[in-house]
């Protein structure tokens, strides 16, 4: 007996040890490591990570008809708040239309009669063009600015004057100080005292009959434009006695005489540069073309031959000089990723290729001081609010060069999640922890803050939302619903606040309200859930539904809405649709099982429905539609071997094939987001 329970006991020992070398060399596979260079312990890559792959109707690049209609805005349409174009999420969605018809056929809330109901997307739209109301929604909308090109191509010797673009010093000093007020806290590129100087000499030699050089003109204006544009319509008017249109125009036009004159396109002056930054920032908002992202890629272009892709402390550059340079330099990096989410098809800056560093988070005064600091400060500054932007922009790029790495199984879904919940918590912990409430700055601060890194998960997510294989499970859907919603009520907070007013003209360009799709897909196929009052609140709002639409009808008036509308301005663009993602529609149709007839499936638009991703309904950021939660999912659920049912009807969803969708070791996702946080979603 004493020999066998030896026996015993050493096989038990024997066991343990083989457990604890195999969680060795599995941990030592495991750590990554966040952009800010620390290392985190994640699981290997789960068996099940093979399977995952994102929604095939989405794509990065665009190709378009020759015989496209260039006379037309590139810009997108207008859905109340929103403007959408054919890149969303920065992805191209050639479908968009037809994806959308199918998330509406057989919806129990469809009340249009069986005529109306066989329209294919074409034919709808060519109903709803016609049709005054959809008359000028393909117009740019009110803040929308087109840069000019004539300052690029000028020879620097304009027929214009300074003196007429001018105004007088007393309004010059109103805008400034309205730069001040509502651009400079936001859009911080110079150094306020060192500016404040300059602006003294430029009035200095104009009082005196002296003609100020060409970089200081362009800067100054493009301050003054600045502040132009970061004031409402009403204020205007009241102030100045003219139309904001005019003013702004005036101001355009002399910061582009000035940056001509200045010989923007082959200069080595900073200050010129500076000034060509400062004019761009009004003009990438909310509406984006693709002359905004050449505008971008020359001055990323006119920057890197200048330097400013290196810091200004290897050339022995003083503390203002090195932060002036730092501050324009990540702006340009702001500008790449903002435009490559409008206009495509991805950010020109690689991380690995500049090594200039983050401005120190500093007051403007502590620069000039007899010994300036040379490290950032543990409280609010000057700079804390546009460090917040600019770090989350570089995280923006981390998820940029991620997200291909993702479709190449080069990296796990778990992995790119804990840098961006690493990041979270480092950033809150770093700034936050000095917000005052009271300080209406400073709130704005924690809105940006909160907003930038939950919009983080939605980059990574929506492809995933509407997986065409295997439904997305409940844990990772919530993520999406809880980031989406907080997002939209923040942004919204930052537009409606009378504390945050000042700088509500920019919030644009911090978000543009994209998520509030894939919320209204999700609210349309699963209307009870508990977030609904919520997310029907931000969609009002964001969406402008009118008040006399029911509410069962509210979801449907809006995807029929975005769907017409999205079929007239892709069939205007001519955009072409890649044969890869149609065979792969069309694969997936064959895998998903087989039909039951012999009879070809119905058509949505051009495209056939099978039993791959149009059939079942997951529209961009959809689900499949039915009444029933996603606890429907189960694996008890019934297989189907014929048709998927059809989209509104209370059928359960297709089988999850054992979650092999999922990119997601559940152990270290505990870790990352406790199930405490992300309790039953459904009421």
């Amino acid at each position: 007996m004493r020999l066998t329970e030896i026996k015993e006991k050493m096989g038990s020992l024997e066991r343990v040890l083989e457990q604890d070398v195999a969680r060795s060399s599995t941990q030592s596979k495991a750590w990554k490591v966040d952009p800010e260079g620390e290392q985190i312990d994640f699981a290997p890559e789960p068996e099940d990570e093979k399977d995952l792959e994102p929604t095939p109707l989405a794509t990065v690049d665009a190709v378009y008809d020759d015989d496209a209609d260039d006379d037309l805005a590139d810009l997108g349409f207008a859905m109340g708040r929103m403007r959408l174009s054919d890149r969303i999420g920065g992805f191209i969605r050639p479908k968009m239309a037809e994806e959308l018809s199918v998330s509406l056929n057989g919806d129990v809330t469809d009340n249009r009669s069986q005529s109306q109901q066989s329209l294919s997307p074409e034919q709808t739209s060519q109903h709803y063009i016609t049709s005054p109301q959809y008359n000028n929604f393909l117009a740019p909308g009110p803040t929308y600015i087109a840069p000019s090109s004539s300052f690029f191509f000028s020879s620097g010797q304009s027929p214009a004057s300074l003196i007429d673009y001018l105004p007088s010093r007393i309004i010059a000093n109103r805008l400034l100080n309205q730069y001040w007020l509502a651009v400079h806290p936001i859009c911080r590129i110079v150094h306020r005292p060192s500016f404040q100087r300059r602006y003294n000499a430029f009035w200095a030699d104009v009082e005196i009959g002296v003609e100020p050089t060409g970089s200081l003109q362009a800067v100054v204006f493009a301050a003054l434009f600045s502040g132009v544009v970061s004031m409402s319509d009403n204020a205007v008017l009241m102030e100045f006695g003219t139309s904001k249109k005019d003013l702004v125009d005036n101001f355009q036009m002399g910061t582009e005489t000035a940056l001509g004159r200045a010989n923007v396109i082959r200069t080595t002056k900073v200050e010129t540069l500076q000034a060509l930054v400062m004019y761009m920032l009004p003009l990438c908002r909310g509406e984006i073309s693709r002359s905004h992202s050449a505008l971008v890629g020359t001055a990323l272009r006119i920057a890197e031959c200048m330097g400013l892709h290196r810091d200004g402390t290897e050339y022995g550059f003083g503390p203002v000089e090195t932060h002036v340079r730092r501050l324009i330099w990540y702006h340009i990096c702001f500008l790449d990723i903002r435009t490559c989410e409008a206009q495509g098809p991805r950010p020109h800056i690689r991380s690995d290729e500049f090594d200039t560093q983050f401005p120190l988070n500093v007051d403007d005064e502590e620069l000039e001081a007899p010994e300036p600091p040379t490290t950032s400060a543990p409280r609010w500054t000057d700079m804390t609010l546009p460090l917040i932007r600019m770090e989350a922009n570089e995280m923006y790029r981390v998820v940029w060069t991620d997200r291909p790495q993702l479709e190449k199984k080069k990296i796990s879904l778990t992995a790119v999640l804990g840098k961006i919940e690493n990041f979270r918590k480092t950033t809150k912990d770093k700034y936050l922890r000095f917000v005052n409430e009271n300080i209406p700055v400073q709130q704005l601060g924690r809105q940006i803050c909160e907003i930038a890194t939950l919009r983080m998960h939605i980059m990574v997510l929506h492809r995933y939302h509407n997986s065409v294989a295997y439904q997305i499970p409940d844990r990772l859907r919530q993520i999406i619903i809880s980031s989406g919603t907080e997002i939209m009520e923040r942004a919204i907070e930052i537009e409606t606040s009378p504390a945050l007013s000042p700088w509500a003209w920019y919030s644009s360009a911090i978000q543009q309200y994209h998520s509030a799709l894939l919320l209204l897909m999700e609210i349309h196929a699963f209307p009870h859930r508990k977030e609904a009052d919520r997310i029907w609140r931000c969609l009002d709002y964001v969406f402008e539904i009118p008040s006399n639409i029911p509410k069962d009808q509210r979801g449907r008036w809006v995807i029929t809405q975005i769907r017409d509308k999205m079929g007239i301005y892709i069939a205007s663009r001519k955009i072409m649709t890649p044969s890869s993602m149609l065979e792969r529609i069309g694969s997936q149709s064959t895998r998903s099982g087989n039909t039951t007839s012999a009879s070809p499936p119905p058509a949505v638009g051009k495209v056939r429905q099978g039993n791959g991703d149009f059939a079942r309904g997951y529209a961009p950021g959809g689900s499949t539609q039915h009444t029933q939660g996603p606890e429907a999912s189960s694996s008890n659920a019934p297989s189907h071997s014929g048709p998927a049912p059809q989209l509104g009807l209370p059928a359960p969803p297709p089988p999850m094939q054992g979650d092999k969708m999922i990119d997601i070791d559940w152990h270290e996702w505990d870790k990352l987001f406790p199930p405490d946080s992300n309790p039953n979603y459904m009421t």
